[in-house]
């Protein structure tokens, strides 16, 4: 079986986009490849990019190849990658895209084991490869495609390692088509089982360089072609055939001027290999290019699909000569992994110029966009190492194991996945909690114990849903957040920290409930039994409530006083600078100031005169 994977891509390097398709988006990755490359089609190659790990390789062949692209590879070593790796590719718009890739073995590492692995599409699984491969497979390769919406801005492409085996792949091409393309389905994916030019040999992009502007090629009907077929012969035209490029699936005029018609007694009939699991889209074209079918009803057939007649056609009828007609219809309920397409003449003999047929692969369940990004913070944080194979949706596909350490469920939904429990003791962590871990609001158990983790508990870790944690013989340090205290927590092991401050009450409640509880080995924790008093005016290794308040009280004290001595040394200034006495005040002072020198003068006067020796005689009044 071929294998279809699919990459999405928005570069900040030059891009290789299609001019001739009328959407935006047109990028073909050399996976391996180191430069850009132009092929003989005038495609542009981009050099490898957007990967989570591996390494590169050649095919043991080379020169057996056509293309570039399909002689080097980039192969995924579980051992050292991890099981699960990833092409996580940012894309500018949301939407339906057209994803095709090359796949080969061709033994390149000389071991004459072709590995087995599995691909997922945004997190569906949509191939798998098992060894042995058929001879061809391994040899030649296959190109494979699918048509998926991507919704998150982001592709997320997968292989998954089944055993020891290194998944491998040789190109990757994305290209943006229209929406409304093929009944623009969202639920499912697209997984194409066979896209058929009838009485054509292959081509489109890859092969020829005939044009399509999703990027579609076109296989040869013969090996598809039933047993019960006979009579079939091939028919052609050169002339234009009208209704093609027509939005929304834009089928190409090639795919129309070829045709199959069968003979009086001849049989068309195709047989298409199936998974009987799946629901099948079919799509029919057909064009009316015998020049001698010139009215309605000259040219009239049945189709029948499983033997069930389910449409008559008369393509002149529809659309007249030369153009195009198409017609789609889902075949369910299949009961074998055979489909058989029948063509049954009414009038004249039946014509066919393609045949489609996509297996409608349900989308698998996703983990909740936020809980991606908690848990892709987490790894960045925590420095999970590339052998863990953190990569892509950590629950997604629900078939594959969650990310190694994790554990994830349903939402009460039922409509998405949550992330349950994580398990990490002693893989040689030496990073911090993330702020992020708020998000996983489902988060029933945390064990990082046994490892090199260091900074603050955040507090977004108080998650409601949390029954157990395990952070005990880390690194961790501050105080424990008081939001840790949920009413569902059971078992609390923070021994062996660096962590200081008072207990919050509802933590060590939990030992008092009978849960359990172990705080040891953290010098810096008090406030409950068995450890040290705190400080009065301390808590959680910070001012507590009453430390706070006696802090506004003193800086309310010291401010008032503040303000008391701005006050005074106001008033002072206005004293030393303002103040004037009254004019009568003045007056006044001035006399007793002539006075007093008066009396200085008669008081020096007399002591002179004694000294000459004249006693001056007092007559009585």
């Amino acid at each position: 079986m071929s294998l279809l994977f699919i990459v999405s891509l928005f570069l900040l390097f030059s891009p290789s986009l299609s001019l001739s398709s009328p959407f935006n988006v047109s990028y073909h990755i050399d996976c391996g490849g180191s430069t850009t490359t132009v092929d003989q089609f005038n495609t542009t190659w981009l050099s490898d990019r957007y990967f989570t790990g591996g390494a590169v390789s050649m095919v043991s062949e080379p020169l057996h190849f056509l293309l570039l692209p399909e002689k080097t590879i980039r192969f995924f070593l579980p051992t050292t990658f991890g099981k699960k790796n990833c092409y996580l590719i940012p894309v500018p718009n949301n939407g339906r895209y057209f994803f095709r890739m090359f796949i080969v073995y061709d033994n390149y590492d000389g071991k004459s084991h072709p590995p087995s692995f599995e691909v997922s599409v945004e997190g569906t699984v949509v191939f798998s490869y098992r060894s042995p491969w058929a001879e061809s497979l391994a040899r030649d390769g296959s190109y494979s495609d699918l048509f998926a919406f991507i919704s998150d801005g982001e592709a997320d492409v997968c292989l998954y390692s089944i055993a020891t085996d290194a998944p491998l792949i040789a190109s990757l091409e994305v290209i943006q088509v229209d929406p409304a393309s093929y009944g623009s389905n969202s639920t499912h994916i697209l997984v194409n089982y066979g896209r058929l030019s009838c009485g054509d040999e292959q081509w489109g992009p890859g092969f020829s360089s005939d044009i399509d502007f999703f990027g579609r090629s076109w296989q040869s009907d013969t090996e598809f072609r039933s047993k019960n077929a006979k009579g079939i012969s091939a028919v052609s035209t050169a002339k234009s055939v009208g209704n093609v490029n027509k939005e929304p699936n834009y089928f190409p005029m090639k795919l129309y001027q070829s045709a199959v018609t069968v003979d009086q007694k001849g049989i068309l009939e195709y047989a298409l290999n199936v998974d009987a699991k799946l629901d099948y889209l079919l799509w029919l074209h057909f064009a009316e290019i015998d020049g001698t079918v010139n009215k309605a009803g000259q040219r009239v057939f049945d189709v029948l699909v499983n033997g069930v007649n389910v449409n008559r056609i008369d393509v002149f009828q529809q659309v007249g000569g030369f153009s195009a007609y198409d017609w789609d219809f889902v075949a369910k309920n299949l009961s074998s992994s055979t489909l058989t397409v029948r063509l049954v003449p009414i009038v004249g003999m039946p014509i066919i110029c393609g045949l489609e047929n996509y297996a409608l692969v349900p989308n698998d369940l996703a983990t909740v966009p936020n809980q991606v990004l908690a848990m892709r913070a987490l790894k960045d944080s925590l420095r999970i190492p590339d052998r863990m194979g953190w990569n892509g949706d950590p629950c997604a596909p629900t078939t594959w194991d969650a990310w190694e350490g994790v554990t994830c469920r349903t939402n009460k939904d039922g409509n998405a996945l949550v992330v349950s429990q994580i398990d990490l003791s002693s893989q040689g962590l030496k990073g911090f909690l993330s702020d992020q871990i708020s998000l996983l609001t489902n988060l029933a158990s945390l064990n990082l114990s046994l490892n090199s983790l260091g900074g603050f508990l955040p507090i977004g870790l108080g998650q409601q849903s949390l029954v157990q944690l395990d952070l005990s013989n880390n690194e961790f340090t501050g105080s424990i957040p008081d939001t840790l205290g949920s009413s569902n927590l059971r078992r609390v092991l923070l021994n062996n920290n660096q962590l200081e401050g008072q207990v919050p009450e509802k933590v060590y409640a939990v030992g008092v409930h009978g849960g359990v509880i172990d705080l040891s080995g953290n010098k810096g924790l008090c406030g409950v039994p068995s450890l040290p008093e705190c400080p009065l005016f301390w808590h959680n290794g910070r001012l507590s409530h009453r430390g706070k308040i006696a802090v506004g009280l003193s800086c309310i004290v010291v401010f008032s006083m503040l303000l008391l001595m701005i006050y005074i040394c106001i008033r002072r200034r206005r004293n030393d600078y303002d103040f004037g006495l009254p004019h009568d005040l003045m007056s006044v002072a001035a006399k007793r100031n002539r006075y007093q020198r008066q009396k200085s003068l008669m008081l020096l006067e007399m002591e002179s005169q004694h000294a000459k020796g004249f006693i001056p005689t007092l007559n009585p009044q």
